[in-house]
This record gives structure tokens, sequence and C-alpha cells, in this order.
């Protein structure tokens, strides 16, 4: 079974975010953040679009399946 990848956490370190600094500007906790790191979570469409808009980024270079 493929499980989902992120380098969710190369991305909020590059831009010097907290986790909690992370989850504020998704309104999300930062017990969610810290899951979707460490591949714990998978997220909804919305949260992945969030991350994806605030990174600037395509939500596949953010999240993919191995």
């Amino acid at each position: 079974m493929a499980s989902l990848q992120t380098n969710l956490k190369e991305h909020r370190l590059n831009k010097g975010l907290s986790q909690a600094e992370l989850a504020a500007l998704v309104e999300v906790r930062r017990e969610t953040i810290i899951r979707l790191e460490k591949g714990k979570y998978n997220p909804s469409l919305k949260l992945a679009y969030d991350l994806a808009h605030y990174f600037q980024l395509p939500i596949e270079s953010l999240f993919w399946y191995d």
C-alpha cells in the first residue's frame, strides 16, 4: 500500500516558521502540523490546498504517494 509522503517540514523551516506559526496561518492546530510532518495524518483537500497556496507550490510538490 502506498503511503503519503511530504516535505512540509523542509518548506516550513526554509520560511523560518515554527509549527505553531504555520498552524495559525492555515487555521489548524499545531498537532495537525506535527502529525502531517511525521506522515501520520492525511490532510483534507482544503488543508493541502491551503498549505500549497501559502508556499506557492503545486500540491504534488508538498504531498505525494510513494
